[in-house]
Order: structure tokens, then C-alpha cells, then sequence
């Protein structure tokens, strides 16, 4: 009997570069963030009964939580932890403190550095189980085990996730789409499963494409998720864990902003509330609306309005003493482990202003040893380890919208109202803009990295500006050395700036971009042809 392979698929030494690890992890149990151990299911089997699929849909969902780290444990790949930590040390609004993340802080990572290879690996692998699981259901819904309603829908679950996946890959290995309208190099996007020999050599017949191709594939099968996928789910947390057609709407606020598809993104964002006058926004399609307190959709990551998607996790099933959140973003002190800590460029920037409840709700002093560092303290479930990982919010819908408003210029007050409605419910009264900043495109980037500091929103940021004329970080930008950070250096009242030594790195420097692993290029004479240049 075929059996799905748990893990990663080899080809030749049968690796088709990592063209998709992990085939299927799911078990007996109901919920996916409670399966301990996973199993197998028969390829035979799995598409044969109703009980059957939804074991395999959460298995998808369990694999984008943790993914495995070098083919073993789980880390908190490719959207858990170690993929949020990735965006925050790529960028400059985190300090590094141990070496765990090293490579990435300081942009010496190799075709075998763990951190980078992981994530293309990871990335594929899940993508490799959305196609199975796409595969699947087709198959099912065909032959009667499904309706076709219900094929559909998780079709469409796997599609989301896929597009997901995929403009991961993107923001990673890829230049930006400003970067010659899409012209450049993109990732090879995988529509179908790698389960056998012959299917392992169509995948690695499988170029790059261009940038704008892959975001063509992601748009897609975005559109096909937000016609198929139910708005909500008898349960909030379901609704919440489980790709909604808000989701793919709310990640197609994200994708156009990536491609400066400036009346795309404000066509999306319409359909989840974006064009109300009011200053107050609710969604007709799944009531999203932002909490009352910036803290709430973390302290209640299961059961809020705010979040529109996030990747669960649970005692049971999580990444792990090194790779769940509240362990990576968290001092010692409450049970995390020091690994990197808010700049003080950052908590000292005079666009935060004094008596922002984002600093008191959600940054936290360590409170024992020698560390003057602030951490983040969006995870908080030290022993539990279950917090779920933010992928989609509302208030990232209002922000992409109100930047979309400023750039097009034709509705700057939209923007403006959107802008507020997300700052205001943090600053005090006396710190609330009357009128629109001179600058209003400035103040939404320096509002994203108040709002979305550790949920790795940093980076994509950084990808997509690095071309613009005049919101560019030209690059990667400079960074503190951990050295550089004193006890005093957080202060509200002098507010010390540093010129961090970890030096910036330009644009134009093949650094900017990862490299496609050796594990992929070594078995794949395709990509090894199409490796980014400088590696």
C-alpha cells in the first residue's frame, strides 16, 4: 500500500532539491493543535471518508505551525516563530542578543545556513501538502465522498495557504515587483503534488518564472479562496485558524500593496469596511473590527474581532523550547530566552510618542540579571507555549488601504481616517493628529512599525520600499550591536538614538536576497541553473 511520506521526499538521493518534504502529518485526534504524535495515513485512504479529509486539512494546518527544523523537531516554520523572528532580524526595529539568529541579523547566511534553508524547505514542503490535500479533494468530490460544495472549500483552503506560502518565498529569495514591474527571477510555483518519481520530475522541470508570474499564480488562487471559502465558522477560534474568504481578501490587501497596485488595494479592502466614512470600521464579511485595547488579539488570540488569520498552536503542538514564540520573543525573566529584544531605536523614535499603550501593554522590561533590554510581549503563554502566531489583522486591512488612499492621492482623507482609526485607540487625546500629517504616507509606514512590531511584518516592508524614491531604506538597513545597548539606552525623556556598527548592506548587494539552499540546487539542474547571483 502507498504510504505519504513524513518526510522530506528525496530524489537522486531522491531529493528533489526539498522539492516538498513532508507529504501528510495527520492522527486520530479532531484538532490539529492537539495532535501528539502525528501519524500517517494511507494515500489510498485518506480521500475516502469525510473524517478522513479534515484529519489531512489540519495536518496542512499543523505543518505551516511548526514545519520541522533540519528534518526533525519542530521550529516554528514556515509560519510560526521562526518565520516572524526571520522578518524582525532582517530588519532594524529588533535587536539580536544571542546567536541563534545570527546569520539572519547580520546577512552572512550561506546555501546551507540552517535559518534561510529551512525556510525555502519548509515553505515547499507545505506547499507540497496543499497540492496533496488540492489533489485530494478533487478526487473526492468527483467520486462522491465529498459534495461539491465541500470540495471546493478545502480546495480553497489549500489555495490560500499556497499563496501564502508562496509570496513568503518572494519576500525572501525574489527582488521586489517594483524591480522592473515583476520582470526579475521569481520562485517555481508548485500547482501540483510531488508524490511519485514521475511527478518529482515534472517539479524539477519547473523554472523560476518572473516576479510578476508568481504573483499572477497568487492572485489566482486568492480570488478562488475568496469565492469558495465560507466568511465565518461556527466557532471564532475556527474562524480564526481556519482560512476564511475575509482572509483572502485581507491577504490581497497585502499582495497589491506589494505590487504598488494602489486602486487594487482599495477595491479589497471595500469589501471588508474600508470605504466606511465614520472613523469607525467594521467588516460586512466576517465582522472583523479592531479591539477596543491594542493588546487584545493577543491576549485572546483565539477569540477576538481583530484577527483575521493566525496559525494555531496549543500545549500539544507548538514549536517547541526553541521555536515557539513566547520562547523566542521572551527574557528570561517570565520564562523566555533572550534571544532578541525591541531596539531602543525604536522604542526611543520620537514618531512613538510618550503614553502610546502599545509600550505598556505590549513591550516588557527584563526584570532579573544584567539585561537593560525591553522584549516583546505580544506572546505571554511561557509554560503552555500555545500562543497563536499572527498572520492576518485587521488593522494591517486598514493600514494597506489608508497607504493605497495616500500614494493614489485622489481620497487622502480615507486614508487619513483609516490611519487614525488604528492610531488612535493606543496615543492619548492630547497626542491624536487634528489634521492630516504633511507627510501621510510617512506616518502610515512609521505607524506599521509601531503597530506590527514582532509579527515579522518588518522585512516585507522593507522589500517592497526599497526602490521607492523617497520611503526606501536603500537596502538593508544598519542595526544595534547588542555591545551598543546600555541601561540607559531606553529613555522617553532624552530619547538617545544609536548608529548601529552592524552595517547596512545596499540594495543592489546580492546579500539582499537569500540563496536558493543547496539541497534544492545540488538534485535540480533547473534552479541550479537559476541560483541568485553572488552565491
Amino acid at each position: 500500500m502507498k504510504k505519504f511520506i513524513t518526510t522530506p521526499l528525496k530524489l537522486g538521493k531522491l531529493t528533489a532539491g526539498t522539492l516538498m518534504g513532508t507529504l501528510l502529518l495527520v492522527s486520530s485526534c479532531k484538532n490539529f493543535t492537539e495532535l501528539n504524535p502525528l501519524a500517517s495515513l494511507s494515500e489510498t485512504t485518506a480521500f475516502t471518508s469525510t473524517n478522513s479529509i479534515e484529519l489531512v486539512a489540519n495536518g496542512v494546518y499543523q505543518a505551516a505551525a511548526v514545519g520541522l527544523y533540519n528534518g526533525a523537531a519542530g521550529r516554528g516554520y514556515p509560519f510560526g516563530s521562526a518565520a516572524i523572528q526571520q522578518g524582525e532580524m532582517r530588519g532594524e526595529d529588533m535587536v539580536n542578543l544571542q546567536a541563534f539568529y545570527d546569520i539572519t541579523y547580520r546577512a552572512t547566511y550561506t546555501t546551507t545556513s540552517a535559518n534561510n534553508v529551512n525556510m525555502w524547505e519548509q515553505l515547499y514542503a507545505l506547499i507540497n501538502q496543499t497540492n496533496v490535500l488540492i489533489d485530494g479533494v478533487k478526487r473526492a468530490g468527483t467520486g462522491g465522498v465529498l459534495t461539491p460544495t465541500a470540495a471546493l472549500q478545502y480546495e480553497a483552503e489549500g489555495r490560500f495557504l499556497r499563496a501564502l506560502s508562496h509570496h513568503e518565498l518572494l519576500l525572501h529569495f525574489c527582488r521586489p515587483y517594483a524591480d522592473g514591474n515583476g520582470s526579475k527571477p521569481g520562485v517555481p510555483y508548485r500547482e501540483n503534488p510531488i508524490n511519485s518519481i514521475p511527478s518529482v520530475q515534472q517539479g524539477i522541470a519547473l523554472g523560476r518564472g518572473t516576479v510578476a508570474e508568481t504573483y499572477a499564480k497568487i492572485l489566482a488562487d486568492l480570488d478562488f479562496a475568496e469565492t469558495n471559502l465560507p466568511a465565518s465558522r461556527a466557532a471564532v477560534a475556527t474562524s480564526i485558524s481556519r482560512a476564511t474568504s475575509g482572509a483572502a481578501i485581507a491577504l490581497k490587501t497585502r499582495i497589491k500593496l506589494h505590487m504598488q497596485d494602489w486602486a487594487g488595494v482599495i477595491s479589497e479592502g471595500a469589501k471588508l469596511g474600508t470605504a466606511a466614512t465614520s472613523g469607525t470600521f467594521t467588516s460586512p464579511i466576517g465582522s472583523y473590527k479592531l479591539e477596543a485595547s491594542p493588546d487584545v488579539p493577543f491576549t485572546s488570540y483565539s477569540n477576538n474581532a481583530e484577527s483575521v488569520f493566525s496559525v494555531a498552536n496549543s500545549a500539544l503542538s507548538n514549536g517547541g523550547t526553541n521555536g515557539a514564540l513566547p520562547g523566542m520573543f521572551g527574557p528570561t525573566s517570565l520564562g523566555g530566552r533572550d534571544l532578541v529584544a525591541t531596539s531602543p531605536n525604536l522604542y526611543n523614535a520620537p514618531f512613538w510618542v510618550t503614553g502610546d499603550t502599545r509600550r505598556t501593554l505590549l513591550q516588557i522590561k527584563q526584570s532579573t540579571g544584567s539585561y537593560p533590554f525591553y522584549f516583546n510581549y505580544k506572546y505571554r503563554q511561557y509554560t503552555t507555549r500555545a500562543d497563536w502566531a499572527p498572520v492576518l489583522r485587521y488593522a494591517e486591512v486598514l493600514l494597506n488601504v489608508a497607504e493605497a488612499y495616500a500614494r493614489q492621492g485622489t481620497n487622502a482623507n480615507q486614508g487619513f481616517l483609516l490611519l487614525n482609526a488604528v492610531r488612535n485607540r493606543s496615543v492619548p487625546t492630547a497626542e491624536r493628529f487634528t489634521a492630516a500629517p504633511a507627510d501621510l504616507v510617512q506616518a502610515i509606514l512609521n505607524e506599521r512599525r509601531i503597530e506590527f512590531t514582532g509579527e515579522g511584518r518588518r522585512w516585507g516592508d522593507i522589500h517592497r520600499l526599497s526602490l521607492d524614491t523617497k520611503y526606501s531604506t536603500n537596502g538593508i538597513p544598519a542595526k544595534v550591536e547588542v555591545s551598543q545597548v546600555k541601561a540607559t539606552s531606553y529613555d522617553l525623556t532624552t530619547r538617545p538614538m544609536i548608529t548601529g556598527i552592524v552595517a547596512a548592506i545596499p540594495y543592489n548587494d546580492y546579500r539582499f536576497l537569500w540563496p536558493i539552499p543547496t539541497s534544492e540546487v545540488s538534485t535540480n539542474p533547473t534552479l541550479a541553473q537559476q541560483q541568485n547571483p553572488g552565491y
